[in-house]
């Protein structure tokens, strides 16, 4: 949970909200299949390590970078399946145009072409966040897993 009290200026408080707003904008992305909402949650040079997350699954997942490399990545892998993700527990922490954030995502995984399977992975996201203007962007992210169930046959593809 994002922690707000009363005293907290108006600008720290939009800022905190903007960094949630990034991992929102990535999650929705994935999810609607929308390639331009995906690639607004990253900046140009942006890192994404699944490596964690994967290995615990029993499969391994390299280190992607460039927001467009990532992009196409994700869109590519996840092909097949629906995927519904949810934010959980954000904590964020802002210094100047830099920030941090902490928060649980849970993945489910269905394939398009068989609804009666799916794999679901509760994740922590640590994310650091870099300001581009007035939108807060992903600079790079590390993704572990506290917990998984279902078929991992699933992410077959992946």
């Amino acid at each position: 949970m994002t922690t707000i009290d009363t005293h907290t200026p108006p600008a720290a408080v939009a800022d905190k909200l903007g960094v949630v707003e990034a991992l929102y904008r990535f999650a929705a992305g994935i999810d609607l299949r929308d390639n331009n909402l995906l690639a607004s949650s990253f900046a140009a040079d942006a890192v994404s390590d699944f490596r964690p997350a994967a290995a615990k699954a029993g499969f391994e997942y390299p280190v992607v970078e460039g927001r467009d490399t990532i992009v196409t990545a994700l869109s590519t892998s996840l092909t097949g399946l629906d995927t519904t993700h949810t934010v959980s527990n954000p904590r964020v922490s802002v210094d100047g145009d830099k920030a941090r954030l902490d928060a649980l995502v849970e993945a489910q995984h269905v394939p398009t072409s068989d609804p009666s399977k799916h794999y679901l992975m509760k994740n922590r996201y640590d994310v650091e966040l870099v300001r581009e203007g007035d939108l807060w962007v992903i600079q790079r992210v590390t993704i572990d897993n506290v917990w998984r169930s279902g078929d991992i046959g699933v992410l077959g593809s992946i």
